[in-house]
């Protein structure tokens, strides 16, 4: 299944977050960090950005999303390493 990436104000729209607060959360850890597609262009894998709102809607903590988050990036690595 091909990866749709989604750009900072998809993702601003989705969350619900400002540019600010997105970033802030990649470095808390509470959101994967985008992915260089090439040149100044950079975006989230909307899997990513989908599953960590359910997990939010669905009450989780953020240790939780914490642990969603690790497991998003450690499958990243697995794909890349597949292909």
């Amino acid at each position: 299944m091909p990866i749709k990436f989604i750009r900072r104000p998809e993702v601003r729209i989705r969350t619900g977050k400002p540019d600010s607060t997105i970033y802030e959360h990649v470095k808390q850890g509470l959101l994967t960090p985008p992915v260089n597609l090439g040149g100044n262009t950079s975006g989230w894998p909307e899997h990513e950005i989908e599953s960590i709102n359910g997990a939010r809607l669905s009450g989780a903590t953020d240790a939780d999303i914490r642990a969603l988050v690790v497991r998003l990036i450690e499958q990243r690595r697995s794909v890349a390493t597949a292909a």
